[in-house]
């Protein structure tokens, strides 16, 4: 096995600037631990700005560190106290925060948090599932625990942070909601082709503009944008309703005026939902979605690029 690997690194805290494309150390997998060398990752524009892009769970300064927690690629060796996972499995994953990420040719995670990536797509986009799609998951099943028959809103249908949106459309009409989509009105087909029935625009703070008429009751909403969009969001769920947000603790003032269920989390890796999601997509129901692909050494690259204009979905980085 090699001992070292080409990798996206930042030596100092900061933004895209900090990345640097170089050689690094190839990480060794410790107990019940596996060493996957890395096909595609996906990023997330905001992870940069998160603590423990940075800092172990008790604040410790871990840098040089590497971005990118979302991870499709082939077992290349499981590491001690490992079982049900053999060299040259194809997984996916989702690293948990305080790690390094995939934007490597390798990475080393808990075998627990993989699972058989999709076989009916790419790399490429298996990798825009871990984060996302399960974001999506986690907020309808776990938290919302939406039923058939029942109102859903999106807010930010074809995007929002993450990626997540787009995910939640599906997955919403996946699990029997009626679903409507707020965005741009440039995404109005496509949110439409994952599932929403109804699409309603945003203005310019990102707000759905709803008009004179009063604004429908929702079962279930989900704010994949945060601000103006989750201020906006209370009065749009209906008295003892389940808002869910992404972005940001909701007002348990706002919520309480409301009688709404407010929730905020984190994702967290369950190999048995992504196992879930992986069914979906190859069962044709749930559809990745890649905005942009970079070769890895131009991850520095992909990362600027949230400044700019770019098709819906995930920024994946090729490895390999």
């Amino acid at each position: 096995m090699q001992e070292t690997m080409m990798a996206l690194r930042a030596h100092a805290r900061g933004g895209p600037e900090q990345l640097v494309f170089e050689r690094a150390p190839v990480p060794v997998p410790g107990p019940g631990e596996a060493l996957v060398a890395v096909h595609a990752a996906a990023i997330t524009f905001a992870e940069l700005g998160w603590d423990l892009s940075w800092t172990t769970k008790d604040g410790k300064d871990r840098t040089p560190a590497i971005p990118s927690h979302e991870v499709s690629g082939t077992v290349a060796a499981p590491g001690p106290e490992v079982t049900g996972l053999s060299a040259g499995d194809e997984v996916y994953g989702l690293i948990e925060f305080d790690r390094d990420g995939a934007a490597a040719e390798y990475v080393t995670l808990p075998a627990a948090h993989l699972a058989a990536r999709p076989r009916s797509v790419s790399h490429t986009e298996a990798a825009t599932l871990p984060l996302a799609a399960l974001t999506a998951w986690q907020a309808l099943s776990d938290y919302a625990a939406l039923e058939p028959g029942e109102r859903v809103l999106v807010q930010g249908g074809a995007g929002g942070v993450g990626g997540v949106g787009a995910y939640a459309v599906q997955l919403a009409a996946i699990l029997g909601g009626t679903v409507t989509a707020t965005g741009s009105t440039r995404h109005r087909d496509l949110v439409g082709r994952l599932g929403a029935t109804t699409f309603v625009a945003s203005g310019a703070s990102g707000a759905a503009v709803y008009g004179a008429a009063a604004p429908a009751e929702y079962d279930v909403v989900i704010d994949t944008v945060g601000g103006d969009v989750l201020d906006a969001s209370y009065q749009v769920t209906r008295p003892g309703g389940r808002l869910v947000t992404l972005s940001a603790p909701p007002s348990a003032e706002k919520a309480a005026a409301r009688g709404v269920h407010a929730m905020f989390f984190v994702v967290t890796p369950d190999a048995a939902e992504l196992a879930r999601l992986a069914a979906l997509v190859d069962e044709g129901r749930l559809r990745p979605i890649v905005s942009q692909e970079f070769p890895l050494a131009e991850g520095r690259a992909a990362f600027e690029s949230a400044t700019r204009p770019r098709p819906p979905g995930k920024t994946v980085l090729l490895v390999r």
